[in-house]
């Protein structure tokens, strides 16, 4: 068995995030679509400082300025009934996600992969984390930001359970 990331309380409640002072790099700086060392102590600091904050993760942009990713896992929002995720274009496109995204498709839920601002989220309902140690964990805000919906959310846990526990 694998550990969550989160303690099952948590997940329950939804993570809070904060958003980083660093972001992630340009992949004309390093190989930004593979879990490299010297990637993860950006993602590292970034943890440790929000934990510091009283949060649990941290959000990452990219060095554009649009919305990447959480310190070790892929974001996902939702804007009334349609999914929204960062393009993975300079971080790891993780399996998780692609999971997440095929169960979505096969629900008939619209899914955008876009670049995104911060500012985005302002009209979204609902946001969560995908990868290996998280699945697909809740995210109750991001600094002052709120996501009280969990609709969508729980269908695509519930889904998720299905097929990987098969």
């Amino acid at each position: 068995e694998w550990p969550s990331y989160f303690s099952p309380e948590k997940l329950l409640k939804g993570i809070n995030l904060t958003v980083s002072e660093w972001v992630r790099p340009s992949p004309k700086s390093a190989p930004t679509d593979s879990k490299a060392a010297g990637l993860y102590m950006i993602c590292s600091l970034s943890k440790h400082n929000a934990e510091k904050k009283g949060f649990d993760d941290a959000l990452m942009l990219d060095y554009r300025g649009y919305i990447a990713e959480a310190t070790g896992a892929n974001i996902f929002f939702v804007k009334d009934t349609e999914l929204f995720t960062p393009k993975p274009d300079c971080f790891l496109n993780g399996i998780t996600r692609q999971t997440v995204i095929e169960i979505a498709k096969k629900n008939q839920i619209k899914v955008i992969e876009d670049h995104l601002k911060i500012e985005f989220i302002s009209n979204c309902n609902e946001a969560f984390l995908t990868g290996t140690a998280v699945e697909i964990s809740p995210i109750n805000s991001i600094d002052d930001y709120k996501f009280t919906d969990r609709t969508i959310t729980k269908m695509l846990i519930e889904e998720f359970n299905k097929e990987v526990l098969n």
